[in-house]
């Protein structure tokens, strides 16, 4: 055989086939195949006047060169299918390792993955922000080092439970990389392989610190709300009780079951007309505000004074949707406030006005009398004896004979006029409009008479009697004054000629 007749010319295609394979593909390696077969068995005897293939092993030879350049070409083609397939599944893994990624980052929680050795395996940008770390930092890294001892300790019960296949949820406080301290709501959920042992468990922080602030404030709000020793109601906008504290049952004597779905009207009193209700709503409706007292009726029927403030709550419309009232009973301090009041204008201890109210009612008698033409008398008593009572019978006994002094003075006297204690044993009765001296001459007698009867004081007898000056409006003073100034002086000429008697002053 000559040298075409070797198995070397075959060999040289090997190469062309290959890398037409490689370049074309299977149609490359397949054509190189199929054109190197072509040129060696028609082309070849064509051109040389060796032929080619000469004998059935140079038949076997091309059969075997036509395999194998066939099977080549395919198996380069099935393996750039295979990369294409490879490149085409790590494109859309990226895209979604990518995509899940960008989906925890977006997380308002910190979310994370640690694996059975407590490796950080994943953390979400959330979970790097709150520590202030790089995910190299925190990727790869022990949850020790994250953090911390302290704070490993606190949370390994919860890390060992999860670990034995028990979800955990938890709150903790924990320090922020600002230094600021931020409450968060922890949830371990354990990672099961196909049902198998637990490879490690997935972290779920939610960061609550508004909500704990809000928390804080509802809490705050409810403490205020139930311990406030002000009465509270709250009602919606058509007036239905929807809620009440401990101190409204307190006040009114309704039990929170017995108020709520009714209205405040349960404590109306009827001591207002409806012009006043009218004009507590128009400055609700108008200012969103009233304040002021208000008559209300407790559970048992009595009647009582409060403070109350109506606050309208708006929604977002602008429209009523709830109101809220405060208030407090004030009927003792308004008590206390009328016996102020009463104390610093009477005697403590006969109760007559004093001297600051027997000037005040004077001025306004003389302005009456001044204006229709009316007359007035003062009448200024001085007791006698009662010096020796205090002397003899004690100063308990003689504070009981000038209560009973007092009473004896109103039982002379008519509603109109006045009877005043200036202090010790002076008293002063003013007589409003007398028809004349005559008749401050008989009331004046009938004073004497009714002070000079015998007293039986805690079983001690006492007697006294009383001297008395008289001053007559407008003829012997113009003012209040004046007018007592000279009844008293009338009062000591009386007891100068004998006591017990009564003098009208007279003018020099």
């Amino acid at each position: 055989m000559g040298a075409l007749g070797t198995t070397v010319p075959w060999v040289t295609f090997y190469p062309a086939v290959m890398l037409a394979a490689l370049v074309g593909g299977a149609a490359g390696g397949l054509a190189a195949t199929a054109l190197s077969c072509l040129a060696v068995g028609l082309l070849w005897p064509l051109i040389s006047t060796h032929p080619f293939l000469q004998s059935t092993p140079d038949y076997l030879r091309m059969g075997v060169f036509a395999f194998l350049g066939g099977t080549f070409a395919v198996a380069v083609q099935i393996l750039r299918g295979t990369r294409r397939y490879a490149a085409r599944t790590a494109r859309a893994l990226e895209d979604r390792e990518r995509f899940l990624q960008e989906i925890a980052d977006s997380m308002p929680g910190m979310v994370g993955y640690w694996d059975r050795s407590l490796t950080c395996r994943f953390a979400n940008h959330a979970y790097l922000e709150w520590f202030g770390k790089r995910p190299a930092e925190v990727i790869g890294r022990s949850m020790e080092n994250l953090l911390g001892p302290e704070l490993l300790a606190l949370n390994f019960p919860h890390v060992r439970a999860v670990l034995a296949g028990e979800r955990q949820s938890f709150e903790r406080t924990l320090t922020k990389a600002d230094g600021t301290l931020g409450y968060t709501l922890a949830n371990y959920i354990p990672d099961r392989k196909g049902g198998g042992p637990v490879a490690g468990f997935f972290v779920q922080v939610t960061d609550v610190t508004p909500l704990k602030a809000a928390e804080d404030q509802l809490v705050l709000a409810a403490s205020v709300f139930h311990n406030t020793v002000e009465g509270i109601v709250i009602t919606d906008a058509r007036q239905k009780i929807l809620s009440v504290n401990p101190a409204f049952s307190q006040i009114t004597g309704y039990a929170p079951e017995e108020a709520i779905g009714r209205t405040p009207r349960i404590l109306k009193s009827d001591h207002h007309d409806p012009s006043f209700y009218q004009g507590m709503w128009s400055s609700l409706l108008g200012t969103g505000r009233w304040q002021g007292e208000i008559w209300n009726r407790r559970k048992d029927g009595e009647a009582y004074l409060e403070w109350l403030t109506i606050t309208r709550i708006d929604g977002t419309h602008g429209q009523p949707t709830r109101y809220v009232s405060v208030f407090h009973d004030i009927t003792e301090l308004r008590r206390n406030d009328d016996r102020i009041k009463h104390l610093a204008f009477h005697d403590a201890l006969t109760d007559l006005p004093n001297r600051a109210l027997l000037m005040n009612r004077l001025e306004q008698q003389l302005a009456k009398a001044r204006r229709d033409g009316r007359h007035l008398a003062i009448l200024f008593l001085d007791l006698d004896r009662f010096k020796a009572v205090n002397d003899t019978l004690g100063h308990e006994i003689g504070d009981e004979l000038l209560k009973h002094v007092a009473h004896r003075l109103l039982g002379q006297v008519r509603p109109a006029d006045t009877v005043a204690r200036l202090g010790g044993d002076e008293f002063v009765v003013l007589l409003d409009a007398p028809s004349g001296p005559e008749e401050v001459a008989l009331i004046a007698g009938r004073i004497l008479a009714a002070v000079n009867e015998p007293m039986t004081l805690h079983g001690k007898h006492a007697q006294v009697g009383t001297s008395i000056g008289i001053a007559l409006f407008p003829g012997d003073g113009l003012s209040p004054e004046e007018l007592i100034r000279n009844a008293d002086l009338a009062m000591f000429i009386a007891k100068e000629e004998g006591k017990n008697g009564y003098r009208f002053h007279v003018n020099p």
